[in-house]
């Protein structure tokens, strides 16, 4: 019998137990991929690693073809891995169980699907087991209380405790990071004793907290959710009240919210308008049925414009239907409100459901412009309709000005900017250093900064396409002065361990500032940049200097950082032989890829 054979025939006892009911599991069957269908639960995990690094092992290293990851929010020791069908779950398995890696004996099972959270809820509610304190709660708040709690969880409490209480979370970040650090450099540890007595703490300074200038109305680019208001049963533009996985699908009118501009609202009313008074359903998560997706509204602080980008799943629409949707939209959106809202740019997106989950075709450009422009710093920027951009315009302002000035660079600077995107903290950078080279991975992005750099007249920047870890040294070859600033922004997940290990192997890069929107999945990377020097980490250690946290995101719990390493004495911490490994090693290398590269 199959592993997948003795899972359904586990659930089929339960369904004849009474403890569950194949209803819960007919979505495997329902058409499409499901991440559920074929799930591993891997434990074992190492204390520290990164989910870039758990894929190169099992994609690169073991052949494997993880479609998906998931990690459990309450731990980090654990995860599911899913996979496309029962054959690449088996060869996982036997590969990864019993696996060492980073010291730590991998055990890998099979696990067993969840059941559907909409029909389980249902069936709880039916049985009246449902009925507990969190949903008694429920029952007495409001549904705009209720979407407030969920998108802005800080929204009755005062300005001045929420920066207190995000200083808090800071500071605790930064002590796990530096009590690690303290646990891995022995050698360190008396320096760092003496510095924590001057820092409160800490080894190293921690600035106060910087206020967003904007509280309210904040946000430049919201993506709201087409589906069915619970109260009204109408069909609303909005967020989600909930999660899929528990068990909620409904979507809450976004009025009432404070960190969405009016101009914002005003067009999700629009468009809730023309959604409302056409034939087609919203998308159903449930049974994949409808079309209406999401609305992405991306507004421009400086001149007011927006920009609209409506998705919808096609189902089985003709070309011709296609069109005739694509031509009153244009028409809807061409009336003198959508005018006297600001509505500048309008685009359409297919979004489709895939065997790996949904894809998504470029954006199609239906009428007005195709960007719109704000502004950061005195520097204009195009915002096109995929493109990163700081959710906060006059927050980012704060951060990117801390930034330069931790910096320390001048005319005889050359800044490397990771993770550039559309160039905007390189292109606020380039007046006060003597070149910026940029790397991104999108090449649409690069496509915008090349013409921000244009726009604003900007002449000593460049920017390169792909993957931080694969071209950060051919473009550190390009950097012919001894000063070299490095400045990363990445995702979320933070920066690829390659991408590490190349920054602390390039000895000419002598300070970095690391910018990050999710500072506790950044501490593998900052422990990387910090730790002691090893034969893979040839060149000396970065060591963190200051920090200064941004509140770019009001009303939430979310918080930006910025630290600034500099780079230790490379003579008093590399090991034997390190310098000239580096010198030997590193630059050859980063030399043969630049002969052969069009970068």
């Amino acid at each position: 019998m199959s592993v997948q054979s003795d899972v359904n025939a586990e659930m089929m006892t339960e369904t004849l137990s009474g403890n569950q009911t194949a209803e819960e599991y007919a979505y495997l069957d329902r058409g499409g991929f499901s991440s559920e269908k074929f799930k591993i639960e891997l434990r074992g995990l190492p204390k520290f690693y990164g989910i870039a690094e758990l894929k190169k092992l099992m994609n690169q290293k073991l052949g494997l073809n993880t479609s998906k990851i998931k990690r459990p929010k309450n731990g980090s020791h654990w995860l599911y891995a899913c996979f496309q069908n029962e054959e690449e779950r088996t060869k996982a398995i036997a590969a990864l169980n019993g696996y060492s890696w980073k010291g730590k004996s991998l055990i890998a099972e099979v696990a067993k699907p969840a059941p559907d959270p909409l029909v389980k809820k249902r069936k709880l509610e039916e049985d009246g087991i449902g009925q507990d304190k969190k949903k008694k709660e429920d029952d007495n708040r409001s549904q705009q209380q209720r979407l407030a709690e969920a998108t802005t969880p800080y929204y009755n409490i005062p300005y001045e405790e929420q920066l207190q209480l995000k200083e808090k979370e800071i500071r605790n970040i930064l002590m796990k990071f530096d009590n690690e650090i303290w646990k891995i450099a022995k050698q360190w540890r008396s320096k760092i004793e003496e510095q924590r007595k001057v820092h409160n703490g800490l080894s190293f300074q921690l600035l106060p907290i910087q206020k967003s200038p904007v509280t309210e109305g904040y946000r430049n680019k919201c993506e709201f959710t087409v589906g069915i208001d619970e109260e009204t049963k109408f069909p609303t533009v909005g967020f989600r009240l909930g999660s899929y996985a528990t068990g909620t699908v409904a979507v809450g009118p976004i009025q009432s919210l404070i960190h969405i501009s009016e101009n914002t609202k005003k067009a999700v009313l629009l468009f809730q308008d023309f959604v409302r008074k056409s034939s087609m359903a919203p998308f159903s998560p449930a049974d994949y049925s409808g079309y209406w997706r999401y609305l992405t509204v991306r507004h421009s602080n400086h001149t007011g414009d927006i920009m609209l980008i409506v998705a919808i799943h096609p189902q089985k629409l003709s070309t011709e239907e296609l069109d005739k949707i694509k031509k009153d939209l244009v028409e809807h959106f061409s009336s003198d409100e959508s005018v006297a809202c600001g509505i500048k740019s309008l685009y359409f997106e297919l979004l489709i459901k895939r065997r790996a989950g949904e894809e998504a075709a470029k954006p199609t450009h239906l009428s007005g412009a195709t960007h719109i422009v704000d502004t950061i710093l005195n520097r204009q920027f195009r915002i096109s309709p995929e493109a990163f951009f700081q959710i906060n315009t006059a927050g980012a302002e704060i951060l990117y000005q801390n930034a330069i000035e931790m910096s320390k660079v001048d005319k005889n600077t050359t800044v490397v900017d990771i993770c550039c995107g559309t160039g905007t903290i390189g292109l606020c950078f380039a007046k006060h250093c003597g070149k910026v080279l940029g790397l991104e991975l999108v090449a649409e992005a690069v496509k915008d900064a090349k013409a921000n750099a244009e726009l604003n007249n900007i002449e000593n920047c460049q920017f390169f396409t792909g993957k931080a870890e694969d071209i950060l040294p051919t473009v550190l070859a390009r950097a012919n002065e001894e000063n070299v600033v490095a400045i990363v922004d990445p995702p979320r997940a933070g920066l690829h361990t390659r991408a590490v290990t190349q920054l602390r192997n390039t000895k000419k890069v002598k300070r970095l500032v690391y910018i990050s929107c999710s500072p506790a999945s950044a501490v593998k990377n900052f422990i990387d940049l910090a730790r002691p020097s090893s034969k893979t980490l040839r060149g000396a250690p970065f060591i963190p200097v200051s920090a200064v946290p941004v509140d770019m995101f009001p009303h939430t719990k979310h918080v930006e950082l910025a630290i600034l390493f500099e780079r230790e004495d490379e003579k008093s911490n590399a090991p034997e032989n390190a310098e000239g490994t580096d010198k030997t090693n590193t630059e050859t290398e980063m030399n043969v890829k630049y002969e052969h590269s069009d970068v």
